[in-house]
């Protein structure tokens, strides 16, 4: 018998790291990938991703995706852009995928009943208990701004600010209803559900990004699944805002929508529903139907100037790559607003930057903790407008 024969293998490179470096290499990749929980709720079960930690005294920034989308094809070109890892670092995100909808799901069998979107809305507290959060800070688009909108009435004291993109607050007439049914007959789920998340003009040129999410759509493994959300959008009950009224957004809100977008209307009539002096108002030229997708550097912008309003992150606002055209003296701005902003700015002199910004209003949400009137920012450019900041 062959006598055994000790034999000593040596790594070049160690597989382990000392402790230290692989906790932070675990820690990267973490936040590189996110982490994803199932969170059982009332109305079926939730998929969140979290990337990042809780940060002592800070809201969470929790997302909720629109029809047809989840939470990678509607939020990671907005999320992973470069300056937008200033606020991620700043705080934990959290994006929600509505049932069904998330990568992998399983098809949900014939008959099944999908919640509606109130029903969605109240899956969030469950999401929120889960993950030990107190407050958020909400980024919703169409469908998922109305669900985000709908949880903020049902709970205000949870919520410090709003990010709605695309949100039609109204429940469809019978027009409209009329209308859907009919295109229901005529068009296929993917054409109905383009329709809604790109302009016309988009859909008319055939521009790249309609080509990657028709691509995306018409190959999905879970269309029925998103056929539901569908349904479930297009059965909403109308939110009631009334502008002075006891059914309103308490919180400080940015409306965001594209020029000449299927939705810009209704985001305009959410507009004249909302508090003035709590409401941002966006409408972002060459974006098309999804600004978070066509144009994440100026919506990052904005977005980093409205955390900073609420009092979050005071060095936000880099001076030479600002919104455009700050007026720090206009005499509309409360002092302490103008003074919040000068800090952030290094300094109170104007900001350009090399795109044009058409002249409009554009209404900060007041610094927390604030009590003082506030009014609109100017925005440099051609002629001014009531309510609104054309990006």
């Amino acid at each position: 018998m062959t006598e055994l024969q000790e034999v000593h293998i040596m790594e070049d490179k160690p597989l382990l790291q000392d402790p230290l470096t692989a906790a932070k290499l675990a820690a990267q990749i973490l936040l590189d990938v996110g982490q994803k929980h199932s969170i059982e709720t009332q109305y079926g079960t939730v998929t969140v991703t979290i990337y990042g930690s809780p940060k002592p005294k800070r809201p969470a920034i929790v997302t909720f995706h629109d029809v047809g989308l989840n939470h990678k094809t509607c939020f990671e070109s907005l999320f992973q852009y470069d300056d937008m890892h200033e606020i991620v670092k700043n705080f934990v995100v959290c994006h929600i995928d509505a049932p069904g909808q998330e990568e992998g799901a399983a098809v949900y069998p014939l008959g099944y009943q999908y919640p509606s979107l109130d029903q969605l809305a109240d899956t969030i507290p469950s999401v929120l208990q889960y993950l030990n959060f107190a407050s958020i800070i909400g980024i919703g688009v169409g469908a998922g701004a109305y669900v985000l909108a709908r949880y903020t009435l049902n709970h205000p004291d949870t919520v410090e600010g709003l990010v709605l993109l695309n949100i039609d607050p109204n429940a469809k007439g019978w027009m409209d209803w009329a209308a859907h049914k009919l295109t229901g007959l005529t068009s296929s789920v993917p054409e109905m559900i383009l329709s809604h998340l790109f302009s016309a003009e988009e859909i008319s040129n055939n521009t790249e990004v309609v080509k990657q999410y028709k691509e995306t759509l018409t190959t999905s493994t879970i269309l029925p699944n998103n056929y539901l959300y569908w349904n479930s959008y297009n059965s909403r009950r109308d939110l009631n805002l009334e502008r002075g009224g006891e059914i309103t957004l308490k919180c400080p809100v940015m409306l965001v929508v594209g020029d000449q977008a299927p939705h810009e209307d209704a985001v305009v009539e959410c507009n004249s529903k909302l508090d003035p002096t709590q409401t941002s108002f966006l409408k972002m030229a060459d974006s098309g139907g999804q600004p978070q997708l066509t144009q994440p550097g100026k919506l990052t912008e904005a977005f980093k100037y409205f955390v900073q309003g609420m009092g979050y992150i005071p060095h936000v606002l880099d001076k030479r790559r600002s919104m455009g055209g700050l007026l720090l003296h206009d005499s509309s701005i409360s002092l302490p607003h103008r003074l919040s902003v000068q800090r952030s700015l290094g300094g109170g002199e104007p900001v350009t930057v090399s795109h044009h910004v058409a002249e409009q209003r554009v209404r900060p949400s007041p610094p927390r903790g604030s009590t003082g009137h506030h009014g609109s920012v100017l925005l440099s450019g051609a002629k001014p407008a009531d309510a609104s900041t054309d990006l």
